[in-house]
């Protein structure tokens, strides 16, 4: 009699566990499929980037001296740069400006200036790769310096 009552309880036991076992699948495949309603899969669209269009060359009006006086060149939008003015960099489209070591393209570059910053106008103009080139210190940090093409630059009160 122990013996049965024995084994009707291990029976009863292993009934018990497998519809635990049971119940616990049953509730995590519930979970997951209410988990993926919150989390909606994500739909990524590829935007294509836009394309630069090149900008026109001006030809200075003035081409500087041998000698490297300072003079007044009519830059790309109509206003002659003069050292000690204060010029802005635009039309990069973003791309900013190279300042280099040296006039010339195959200066090495030292800082990479970002549209619309503001520069002092300390030397210049030099003639150099086909470009007029200005000497430019930013106002915020001396350590911030380099020649750069007149193309993108534009006199600032």
């Amino acid at each position: 009699m122990v013996k049965s009552n024995l084994l009707w309880g291990l029976l009863g036991a292993v009934i018990v566990a497998c519809c635990l076992g049971f119940g616990v699948i049953v509730l995590a495949r519930g979970a997951r499929a209410t988990s993926s309603a919150l989390y909606p899969t994500a739909i990524v669209e590829i935007i294509p980037a836009p394309t630069l269009t090149p900008s026109p060359v001006p030809t200075p009006s003035i081409v500087p001296q041998a000698g490297g006086d300072s003079l007044p060149i009519s830059s790309s939008n109509g206003d002659a740069i003069h050292v000690g003015d204060s010029v802005q960099i635009y039309g990069t489209q973003g791309d900013g400006l190279r300042l280099r070591a040296n006039p010339g393209l195959e200066g090495q570059i030292l800082f990479l200036a970002y549209e619309g910053e503001i520069f002092q106008v300390e030397d210049g103009p030099r003639q150099a790769s086909g470009y007029v080139w200005w000497y430019l210190v930013a106002p915020y940090d001396e350590n911030v310096k380099g020649w750069a093409v007149e193309n993108y630059l534009r006199v600032v009160d």
